[in-house]
């Protein structure tokens, strides 16, 4: 089972399963096609946007384990 960490770079995370864009865009971090995404963690995507990674990480990592 794939999983991800919150020290991962948003493209290589959907690069793990392409739906963890839907995800993310139903968190409300909706910038996952902007080029900061190349580069960005998910934990400085989440500082950004004034998310707690933790939870992302989780909420992406529950997602894998039913997908």
């Amino acid at each position: 089972m794939a999983q991800i960490s919150k020290d991962m770079v948003i493209a290589d995370i959907i690069k793990v399963n392409p739906s963890i864009a839907a995800v993310l865009m139903r968190s409300g971090m909706h910038c996952v096609g902007c080029p900061s995404a190349q580069a960005e963690t998910l934990a400085e995507a989440a500082e950004v946007h004034g998310f707690d990674a933790d939870v992302l990480e989780k909420q992406i990592n529950d997602f894998l384990t039913q997908a």
